[in-house]
């Protein structure tokens, strides 16, 4: 069983569907019980990064979350859910994200002319390819919707980037610990492999 987290954040809906269509038990919860027993948890999320924490700690989620991952849980942060597995966001000064990873997440320079937010379609490059890309090739499309992109304190944690005026580092993998800025359950067939590839490690 997977357990996705609510918080009362967007696009939880969208995920549980996904993995339903893939023939996955999903179960949308905050219940501590339930997500320390799951098989494997997904955080994602759309929205601002501040909000986010807030409910996090008003939910009492974020111990709850570590230690999942302290138990070595395989644990998936999709689009805000990637965000929020870092130390801060330029979005919420001063608030304190899970720190579960090193790194920080930060606006795109608004000089360089990008449409801000990032919403469509982009090729990913393989620095460290992971397991969550086994069987999909470099150069697969996938979707983004975000204004704000993770700059990893430890490269060998990207396994995935994408180019966006800058370069992004759209997915990470640390243990058992992964998070894609990129939304796999919109990324068609490349997403659902994904997604798959989560449900079997």
């Amino acid at each position: 069983m997977i357990a996705i987290i609510d918080y009362d954040a967007g696009n939880i809906k969208s995920v549980e569907k996904a993995l339903q269509f893939l023939g996955e038990e999903a179960v949308i919860t905050r219940d501590r019980d339930v997500l320390l027993a799951a098989d494997k948890v997904i955080l994602p999320g759309v929205g601002a990064f501040g909000d986010a924490m807030n409910r996090l700690n008003e939910y009492g989620l974020v111990d709850i979350i570590k230690e999942t991952v302290s138990k070595n849980t395989p644990f998936l942060g999709i689009c805000l859910g990637l965000q929020l597995l870092f130390e801060s966001s330029e979005e919420a000064p001063g608030t304190k994200g899970l720190g579960l990873l090193k790194g920080r997440i930060v606006k795109f320079p608004m000089e360089m002319g990008l449409k801000v937010p990032q919403i469509g379609w982009n090729k990913l490059s393989y620095p460290n390819k992971g397991r969550l890309f086994e069987g999909i090739d470099e150069g697969e499309f996938v979707y983004f919707v975000h204004s704000y992109y993770l700059k990893a304190e430890d490269e060998r944690d990207v396994v995935a980037t994408c180019e966006y005026g800058v370069k992004v580092h759209a997915t990470v993998e640390h243990g058992n610990l992964f998070a894609c800025q990129f939304h796999p359950e919109k990324s068609s067939d490349v997403g659902m492999k994904i997604l798959t590839n989560f449900i079997n490690l």
